[in-house]
């Protein structure tokens, strides 16, 4: 199966629930692995390049409402909002709130006083400036991201003198609670629950994948 638009994939999002964006080391289990070959990317004679799955992911985020970040081995992957509430209920479990003082707690803190900030202006609001800083920050800023704390709202594209948008552009951060409310990321289920419907759920969609790689999926950070 081969899909060729952008509603085709959200509807695959929709089905499946979970699907990174690029290949991970799970045959067919990417956005990328999934779409026709007119929907990958291609570099242009003249330098540039095009590529409509990459041009895809805002459009996705603003029209079906999953949820987007480094969710699965510290690699970007959209997550339904029905599935939602069951991993983040999980993975918080997982890495409970920062505790007050860290670093992690001072880049949540900061994200939910401006509301959305791109990740580089989140980083100069964090002090994160300096020589070999972006390394650093981009380490809790993942940490943050698996742990169902911050998602990507959407993504910034920077102008040409023509007013076009251009270059792979930015992602726009958020809190969860903030982009779908509170309520979207609770559930009655306590986090082995969560687990054990996840794990159920990947079987489903991964039957061919060893349980133990199923759980690491889940697990890992």
């Amino acid at each position: 199966m081969k899909l060729h638009s952008c509603q085709e994939l959200m509807a695959y999002i929709e089905e499946i629930g979970f699907l990174p964006l690029l290949p991970m080391g799970i045959p067919g289990w990417s956005a990328d692995e999934i779409m026709d070959e007119d929907c990958q990317y291609v570099k242009l004679p003249d330098g540039g390049w095009e590529w409509p799955l990459w041009s895809w992911k805002g459009p996705i985020l603003q029209e079906s409402g999953c949820a987007y970040g480094k969710f699965f081995k510290r690699k970007a992957a959209f997550v339904s909002r029905a599935w939602w509430p069951d991993f983040c209920n999980y993975r918080r479990s997982i890495c409970p709130q920062p505790e007050e003082g860290s670093v992690e707690e001072m880049i949540l803190a900061t994200l939910k006083e401006y509301g959305s900030l791109i990740t580089r202006e989140l980083r100069a609001a964090c002090g994160f400036t300096g020589p070999k800083m972006r390394s650093r920050f981009d380490a809790y800023l993942t940490r943050l991201e698996m742990a169902g704390y911050i998602v990507t709202e959407d993504f910034v594209y920077p102008h040409d003198r023509h007013n076009r948008p251009y270059g792979w552009g930015w992602s726009l951060l958020t809190t969860p609670e903030k982009l779908f409310g509170r309520d979207a990321c609770r559930t009655e289920r306590t986090p082995e629950e969560s687990h054990e419907r996840l794990l159920s759920h990947f079987r489903m969609i991964l039957p061919d994948v060893p349980e133990h790689t199923l759980d690491g999926i889940l697990r890992r950070f």
